[in-house]
Parts: structure tokens; sequence; C-alpha cells
């Protein structure tokens, strides 16, 4: 059976370099899944391999079952799935390996199951390494993010008070997820210690000076300080950043069925800042790239 695609492509550094190509997909091989993608998720590290020269982005997507390989067991042809670990993920059609599809819950849109796992899985190991446990007050850079939001409730279903960072408008959507907003900006170490006499961890969904500076200030085992963008500064300092240990990968793709149970139960939300349709995936990704999205982003076929 062939399948043709379309498909949005590098051409150079840049959104404005992508290219919209159409192609024939090949049959899926041993162990794959075809998805005809009803959504596209978008991520800053989309943009990241973009600026790189990376030949493929985008890593999630959800979709129904087009067609199946030898050996893919587990789904079948009309099946509603969701899909992270994919490579040119851009596309009207994609083929993943078998191990990397999983049913999409009925409770979640298409967009939401599009822009579930990547950040999902960061936050998940940020929680997970800094060992957040009931009765710790937790502060949340970044809070009202894609990575932060996920944080926040992640935190909460831990047991921990959860102060975070955002802009006023946000704070709405904090408290929605029963965190307590702090303004960021100067001052702010201040304005913490006047909520809490004491912050156990820091989870850093932004990377600025700003919230690193802060959660050295405040938290005293930097064990329990982790950043997904401070990679510079993790190193220099001492604390941990995502996506580094050696055991980071198989750790977040454990993590992908727990994290979709929590989602269909309604246990864990996956806010939507704004769709776009397919055709604009530049400036769909010009947004993201600007850190000024506001949440998760997906692109509609």
């Amino acid at each position: 059976m062939s399948i043709r695609t379309q498909k949005w492509a590098p051409e150079g550094p840049g959104a404005e370099r992508l290219t919209l190509h159409q192609l024939e997909m090949p049959d899926p091989g041993a162990g794959e899944v075809m998805i005809a993608v009803r959504a596209v998720g978008l991520n800053r590290i989309d943009a990241i391999n973009l600026a790189g020269g990376a030949p493929d982005i985008g890593y999630e997507v959800s979709g129904t079952v087009a067609a199946l390989g030898p050996d893919a067991g587990g789904h079948d042809v009309g099946d509603e799935v969701l899909s992270f670990r994919v490579k040119g993920g851009y596309a009207t059609a994609v083929t993943v390996a078998t191990r990397d599809v999983f049913g999409k819950p009925p409770s979640l849109g298409w967009a939401e199951a599009a822009n579930l796992l990547l950040t999902g899985t960061t936050a998940a190991e940020m929680v997970h390494r800094t060992e957040i446990a009931a009765g710790d007050v937790v502060l949340v850079h970044g809070a009202s993010g894609a990575v932060g939001i996920s944080a926040v409730q992640q935190s909460k279903l831990r047991g921990a008070r959860v102060l975070g960072t955002a802009s006023r408008k946000n704070w709405d959507l904090l408290r929605r997820f029963g965190a307590e907003p702090v303004a960021y900006g100067p001052g702010l170490e201040q304005r913490v210690r006047e909520l809490t006499d004491r912050v156990d961890v820091a989870l850093d969904a932004v990377g600025t000076a700003e919230a690193v500076d802060v959660s050295l200030a405040l938290v005293a085992d930097r064990r329990r300080i982790a950043s997904s963008a401070a990679s510079d500064r993790a190193k220099s300092d001492g604390f941990w950043i995502a996506g580094h240990e050696t055991d980071s990968a198989a750790y977040r793709d454990q993590v992908r069925s727990h994290l979709i149970e929590l989602a269909g139960a309604g246990r864990l939300t996956v806010p939507m800042a704004k769709t776009f349709p397919f055709a604009e995936a530049p400036d769909a990704l010009n947004l993201v790239a600007s850190g000024h999205a506001g949440g998760n982003v997906a692109l509609l076929v």
C-alpha cells in the first residue's frame, strides 16, 4: 500500500527555510506502524534543532493507524494513537516503531495528545531526580509554560506544595492546578521568602540567570535543583540538567505509559496555548521559538 504524505523539511536554519514536500510513503517495515497524523506537537527543541541544521524536526504526533508492518502487534488499522520518539513529525503521515505508539485516551483531544509526552517526560524526570515527596515545598520557574505546567501537576500529585513563577496574566492558570503564583523579575527571592520559610526543591523550566540564582539561594541541597534549560550553569554550579543522565532516555521511555494513564483519567492536563493549521508550520514554529507561546502549541492536519 502506498500513501502520500506532506512533510515540512528544512532547507536551512530558521523557520522561514521550511519547505513543504510531497512524498510517497513506503510500506511500514517489521515492527513499524504508519500513522495518519491528526496533530503535531511543537516544542522548543524543534526550533533549536532547526537552528542547528537538523534534517528532520518533530518528535510527537497523534492520529490514526493507517497501516501495520509485520510483527507490529498491539494496534489495529483505524485505532486512535499518539506517539513520542517520532523522527520528522512535521508531516501528514509518519512511520514509527510500534514500541513508541500508544493508544490515545478518548478523553484527550488530538492537540493535547500530540503535546503530552515530550514535555511530560521531561517534567517527570525532573520530579523523579529531585525525589519530590509529600510535604515538600517546590518552586517551579516558568510554571505556566509547557514543561512548567506539567511539573506543577506532577509535583502536586506527589503531595507537594508548589510555588510557580509566571507573568500575572497566567496566575489563574497556575491556581487552576493548585500552584501559588509568584511574579518573576527583580526581587523574586524575597517574594518567595515572604510566602514560605523554606524551599526544598527548585525546578527550572526557563534557564534564565534569575531562575538559577534564586534556586541556588533558596535550596540548600543542589541535588534537589533541576533544570531543563540551563545546561552551562548546571555544569558550573553542580545541579541536575534534564536528559543528561546515562539512563535518562530509558526512564523517559518507561514513564510514558504512566503519563498517558494519568492524562486519560483527567489527573494530568495538557493546556493548549494555540493551534495552527498544518500549512502554517513556519508561523507556529516562530511562535514556539520566541519563548512566548504561553504553553503548548500544535499543528492540526
